[in-house]
């Protein structure tokens, strides 16, 4: 049954993609909420920081995760954590270089999949994170995996990181990337991976409007054989 809002668009891909950017820029076009997982992830990892939680500690994460209430604002670009603004904290390198070690408990995935899926429930959302398409929402009526190689990945995010005033150099960047991919593809729990439904776009040539040109014509197709509506209000 097709939601009232509009269809389910899941992103999935490895860090700097595009998929962020990619699915904003999306979400505004179709007039459909943006939703960002992996600042979900991310603001676990600032918090199990703060509080000198480690992965290991199962029962405290649990209980901190639990305790989090997630709102996003502005299109999805600022995320409130029991009414705080973190979309800044979660960017900064400290908690880059820890959340896969996070994200990867089987335990934190299990309760941030379930908030995810409340929050697109009705539809009419553009999805993005690693396990959007396998795990969060398997059967969303438009499935992509954006990719890209890895030497312009770790430019873009460099280039990122520098418009956001944060000092870091291109090879520490590309480690992180690395290890990144090599923790979230072998995770025991919903590794990052692509469907057989997944629509694969390789974003290393691609200007980000190509990129959302792309995925819209693709949406406007199955919106239109669905018989929805082009646009919908969030």
């Amino acid at each position: 049954m097709i939601n009232k809002k509009g269809i389910i668009i899941a992103i999935d891909g490895p860090a700097g993609a595009g998929k962020s950017t990619t699915a904003k820029l999306l979400a505004e076009k179709l007039n459909y909420k943006y939703i960002d997982t992996g600042a979900m992830y991310r603001a676990v990892t600032l918090y199990a920081l703060r509080y000198s939680i480690e992965p290991d500690e199962i029962e405290k994460l649990i209980d901190l995760v639990k305790g989090m209430n997630f709102k996003f604002e502005n299109n999805g670009s600022i995320l409130f954590v029991n009414s705080e603004n973190v979309s800044e904290e979660i960017r900064k390198p400290q908690v880059s270089d820890r959340v896969s070690e996070f994200s990867k408990v089987p335990e934190v995935r299990d309760i941030l999949v379930k908030k995810q899926r409340e929050i697109g429930a009705e539809g009419g959302i553009v999805m993005e994170g690693r396990d959007i398409t396998t795990a969060v929402f398997p059967n969303a009526e438009l499935k992509i995996f954006l990719t890209a190689d890895l030497d312009i990945r770790a430019y873009r995010r460099l280039i990122e990181l520098k418009n956001k005033g944060l000092n870091i150099n291109l090879d520490e960047i590309k480690g992180n990337l690395e290890t990144r991919d090599f923790i979230d593809s072998n995770r025991d729990v919903n590794p990052l991976m692509v469907t057989e439904d997944s629509i694969v776009i390789d974003t290393t040539r691609m200007t980000i409007e190509e990129q959302v040109d792309a995925i819209y014509n693709k949406a406007q197709e199955i919106i239109k054989s669905l018989n929805l509506n082009e646009s919908h209000r969030n």
